[in-house]
């Protein structure tokens, strides 16, 4: 199913729409600042199993999730005093932090290190679901063959992946451009690796 939603200005209705959707224990395909990405309710672990076997991920490989805001990552992270101060400074935005978890995130969404990755993303659509959902969402990259480029277009994604996902949003054209990845669990940020963010402010 492809439901249309304003990019901008994204409408409320059709956003409870897919929250319901999602409550339901749904998999959907949903656009980010950094591409379009598969995602389930986090605590559906139903639905997170279910994107585990579509990406054929090894189990001890967790998947990233998105948070509503700051407030929000707090809850499911321990942040020290710096990493506030960093995350403050650059979210929301296209990163994803690696932070010590806390036990309120499901054991198959935590490193054998306790530590998972979070992102407050700057689209529209998906910062609605999070606060509309009230819970984080799980967040990876479409699934894909080698050699061959990240969809952008979401009814090439509906030719694709229509039958293997409950729901697609179709918010346009949102171009692949990975998120930066910073480690945040020490005293000193670490780069782990160059994406759409900016990085300076980590070096």
């Amino acid at each position: 199913m492809l439901l249309e939603i304003n990019p901008e200005n994204p409408q409320h209705r059709l956003i409870q729409q897919v929250v319901n959707r999602l409550k339901g224990g749904a998999v959907i395909c949903y656009p980010t600042d950094t591409g379009y990405g598969i995602g389930c309710d986090l605590f559906c672990q139903k639905a997170v199993k279910t994107i585990i076997h579509m990406k054929s991920r090894a189990k001890d490989k967790p998947f990233s999730f998105m948070c509503s805001d700051l407030k929000n990552i707090s809850d499911y992270a321990h942040v020290s005093n710096t990493a506030y101060r960093l995350l403050k400074k650059n979210l929301p935005g296209p990163y994803t932090f690696v932070l010590p978890g806390t036990k309120l995130v499901p054991k198959t969404m935590v490193t054998k290190q306790k530590t998972v990755g979070i992102r407050v993303p700057e689209n529209p659509i998906s910062r609605m679901l999070l606060e509309v959902l009230g819970n984080p969402i799980v967040n990876t990259s479409l699934p894909s063959e080698e050699g061959t480029s990240p969809l952008a277009d979401p009814y090439d994604i509906d030719c694709l992946f229509g039958k293997r996902v409950d729901l697609i949003i179709d918010g346009g054209e949102v171009y692949s451009d990975p998120s930066s990845l910073i480690d945040l669990t020490g005293d000193v940020p670490v780069v782990l690796r160059v994406g759409r963010g900016d990085v300076t402010p980590f070096l």
